[in-house]
């Protein structure tokens, strides 16, 4: 299955290529877990995008609050039927 791949590029740093697994709208807010392999085990990431409304172009960053990663993981688990998501 091809995955859609997104490039990630912090300011003043290099861009990183993700594959985006699953993506989830919660309370308004869009999530996607993307991994940095298309196939086999990789690390995983929760990202949210912050950009404003009808904004161009997502603007993402990591989730990195514990209580909303923990409740963002637990639904991507449910949808992708997997109860051994393991987060970087």
């Amino acid at each position: 299955m091809k995955q859609e791949k997104i490039l990630f590029q912090p300011e003043g740093e290099e861009a990183v290529e993700f594959y985006v697994l699953e993506q989830t709208r919660i309370g308004g807010v869009d999530y996607i877990l993307v991994t940095d392999a298309e196939d086999g085990d990789a690390d995983a990431w929760i990202m949210k995008d912050i950009s404003a409304d009808g904004e161009e172009e997502g603007v993402y960053v990591f989730v990195e609050d514990d209580d909303e990663l923990a409740a963002v993981a637990g639904i991507f688990a449910d949808m992708l039927d997997d109860d051994d998501i393991k987060l970087s």
